[in-house]
């Protein structure tokens, strides 16, 4: 029975080990999507992990032998319980492979319930709830840079988007 299984990865080391396990044989993916990168003045589109230091390998649990995995060079560990590779839910691994555009890259879009910059909202939980900000800009990873207006003064934080009410 094949399943698809998640490969812990070293930093930064993901495509060194996709490009590793499959010259060994394996059937290895990295999901990756679009982020923009700034460096000197100019803005570039690069390929970045969906999930940074993970990717996926399709083994057959009862035939193939995984040990091999564990020591390639870029991975860190094949992620097991009792010594047995634990194998992603139904078909995760293939719903993901189907938002794959043209460029190889998924075509994920984050829900972002209204926000945008220059909106107000509220911090509905942490440390800071109640306080009201302006959104300064939304960030990669569900973040948003927020000027903060407390004790008389203004303050930039990042915060969760997940942590935010649009103030009416």
């Amino acid at each position: 029975m094949s399943a698809w299984c998640v490969v812990n990865t070293l930093p930064n080391q993901e495509m060194r080990a996709e490009a590793n396990l499959l010259r060994q044989g394996f059937r290895a993916w990295l999901p990756a999507i679009r982020r923009f990168r700034r460096h000197a003045r100019k803005v570039d589109v690069v390929r970045a992990p969906l999930f940074p230091g993970y990717l996926f390998v399709e083994l057959d649990l009862d035939r193939d032998g995984w040990s091999p995995i564990n020591s390639t060079y870029g991975v860190r560990r094949l992620l097991a319980q009792n010594m047995r590779p634990e194998a992603l839910p139904g078909r995760f691994v293939t719903d993901l492979q189907r938002s794959v555009g043209g460029d190889g890259a998924c075509i994920i879009e984050p829900e972002r319930p209204g926000l945008t910059p220059g909106m107000r909202v509220r911090i509905d939980r942490g440390p800071f709830a109640d306080c009201i900000a302006t959104i300064l800009n939304i960030a990669p990873r569900e973040r948003v840079h927020l000027l903060l207006e407390i004790l008389g003064g203004r303050a930039k934080m990042t915060i969760s988007r997940l942590a935010l009410v649009p103030e009416p």
